[in-house]
């Protein structure tokens, strides 16, 4: 299940906000692993996240000559750092967020880089993200589960629709006011 998510830079402040809105979400202890950017590890100190938790820094081989401009280096190793609590050496992983991450940028073409599907308006981006989210928990079903995140984690009862989807979000639409209604309304609220 996509528990919280947070688009930003990779800064401390960045960090914060998606450390702050995951801790937010949780009821119980969990075991958190992040890669080694330094932000997480500041961001989980300064909301106070009740986790065990570890950072897995993996090491890449600085001789790559890829295929291509963005062809990722090759990885050669990785260290588990054991940063709070307790966390189980056997479970510090980050495979769970990479494959989320691919699972996400082979849905949604706003990711492939060099397209005109790509991204260019931040907003946008936010609302596409926000409905993938929505569509991943609780409309899709998994084939590893049987039943949508959401109705495994107790969360919903049924699995949705786009269109169930779409009317919350248009139950919950403030309309627009436009042209000279706008200037009508705006001077009736003023008087």
């Amino acid at each position: 299940m996509i528990v919280s998510w947070h688009i930003g830079d990779r800064s401390q402040h960045t960090g914060i906000s998606f450390m702050g809105d995951l801790k937010a979400r949780l009821a119980n202890r969990v075991q958190l692993t992040t890669d080694g950017h330094k932000a997480y590890l500041t961001a989980v100190k300064e909301v106070d996240l009740d986790a065990d938790y570890a950072m897995l820094v993996k090491i890449f081989a600085t001789d790559y000559a890829g295929a291509g401009r963005y062809s990722p280096p090759t990885c050669i190793g990785a260290i588990k750092q054991p940063i709070m609590g307790n966390p189980d050496p056997a479970l510090v992983n980050t495979s769970f967020a990479e494959r989320q991450n691919l699972t996400m940028r082979m849905s949604m073409r706003r990711f492939t880089r060099l397209t005109n599907a790509f991204s260019k308006k931040f907003e946008n981006h936010c609302h596409a993200v926000a409905l993938y989210s929505v569509f991943y928990n609780f409309c899709r079903v998994h084939k590893t589960l049987g039943v949508t995140p959401a109705m495994a984690a107790g969360v919903a009862p049924v699995v949705m629709k786009m269109t169930d989807v779409v009317g919350l979000i248009d139950a919950r639409a403030v309309p627009a006011i436009r042209g000279t209604y706008k200037k009508r309304v705006a001077a009736e609220i003023s008087n």
